[in-house]
Formats: C-alpha cells, sequence, structure tokens
C-alpha cells in the first residue's frame, strides 16, 4: 500500500480512505500481503485527474461503479463479427476532456446502456470513432449530451428497423448472408440518400 500511495503521488491515508469509498478495487491478496498493479495506479492517477478537473468523490465513486460494472467491449462488439466501425480506447478524464465536462455519471450510464461504451481491462473503449466525433461535436455546438444520447436511441430504434427491412429483402430473394454482406453498403446508400431528402422536406416546411 505503501508502494502504491508513492507512485500515485499520495498519503497512504488518502488511499485508505479511496479504498474505504470502493473506489478502487480491492487488492489480490496472497495470505497476509496484499498486492496491487497498474490497474489500480492507472484508477488512482485517473481519481486524481477528475479532482483536478473539478469532479467531486461522490460523482467519482458513481463512475467507478458504472465501469465496473459496464460490459465488456468485446460483448457490445461481438468477436468475430464484421464491422465497419473502429473502437476507441479512452481514460476517463479524456472522455471527461471529450465532452466537456459533461461526462456526468447519468450520462455515463446512458452511454453503457445504449452500448456506445464497454470496458476493456482498465480501460475504457467507445464502439465507434465515428459516433465519438459526431456526438462530441454536437455538444461542442451547444446540444447538451443528454440530449444527444436521448436522441441516439431513438436512432438506433430507426436503424434497427431499416436493417430488417433489408435484411428481409435480400434474404427472402435467395440470398446467403454472404450476398447480405456484400450488399450492405447499398443499404447504406439508400439510407443516406432518403434522409438527406427528407432533411430538405423539413427544412422547406420550416421555411413555408
Amino acid at each position: 500500500m505503501a508502494e502504491l500511495a508513492k507512485e500515485a503521488g499520495i498519503t497512504v491515508r488518502t488511499l485508505r480512505f479511496y479504498r474505504e469509498r470502493k473506489l478502487i478495487p480491492p487488492p489480490r491478496r496472497e495470505g497476509r500481503i496484499a498486492w496491487y498493479d497498474t490497474t489500480h495506479l492507472a484508477r488512482l492517477r485517473t481519481i486524481t485527474a477528475l479532482l483536478e478537473r473539478g469532479h467531486t468523490l461522490n460523482g467519482i465513486a458513481e463512475l467507478a461503479e458504472a465501469f465496473d460494472h459496464g460490459r465488456d467491449v468485446g460483448a457490445l462488439l461481438g468477436l468475430g463479427e464484421p464491422s465497419e466501425e473502429t473502437p476507441v480506447r479512452l481514460s476517463p478524464e479524456e472522455l471527461a476532456d471529450v465532452f466537456a465536462g459533461q461526462a456526468t455519471p447519468e450520462n455515463l450510464a446512458a452511454s453503457l446502456d445504449l452500448g456506445y461504451l464497454g470496458t476493456d481491462g482498465g480501460a475504457i473503449v467507445h464502439i465507434s470513432r465515428r459516433l465519438l466525433d459526431a456526438s462530441a461535436a454536437l455538444v461542442r455546438e451547444g446540444i447538451p449530451l443528454a440530449d444527444v444520447l436521448s436522441t441516439a436511441r431513438q436512432v438506433r430504434d430507426h436503424a434497427d428497423a431499416l436493417a430488417d427491412l433489408f435484411i428481409n429483402l435480400v434474404l427472402t430473394a435467395h440470398h446467403t448472408p454472404a450476398d447480405l454482406q456484400r450488399l450492405r453498403p447499398l443499404a447504406k446508400t439508400v439510407v443516406e440518400a432518403e434522409l438527406s431528402m427528407a432533411m430538405d422536406r423539413r427544412l422547406r416546411d420550416r421555411k413555408a
């Protein structure tokens, strides 16, 4: 414990306090010896960074609990399944910076529930670079992250329905799943074109 506290730049008393608050996971024990590792050190450095950014210990405790119970990123992505999305590894403080202080426990819980965020050992992983960049851009435009995530949930429902339409269209025409993967870009083209025209129609309606 003394060695860990020294590496993290905190006192043993502070470390004990963090343990009591369950801000760090318990050590691995061998008899009467408690072993800490790089995961504990990374968590302590994260706590320090978040405190410097104005987060409270209560908020950090909620974040720690959310991520400790979050789903493994492998389960989110579906190991072995094709995907065009590039996952992004982030530290909690990097995530907080990306969303300009709006990485609250509530928003992170919503992101975990949506499956946008997962865990990989002690790291946080966002499942899609494109979604992360788009969400961050909307937040920079002044749109609250909570509203972005609420809308994302609705988009997810519509996207699932669109995927079902295309899958049913192709597979009922005596094509194989391999054909479905090959024809996937056509579905994206149709959806992008229809969304573009739909936005044009809505903008004209607002101007009328």
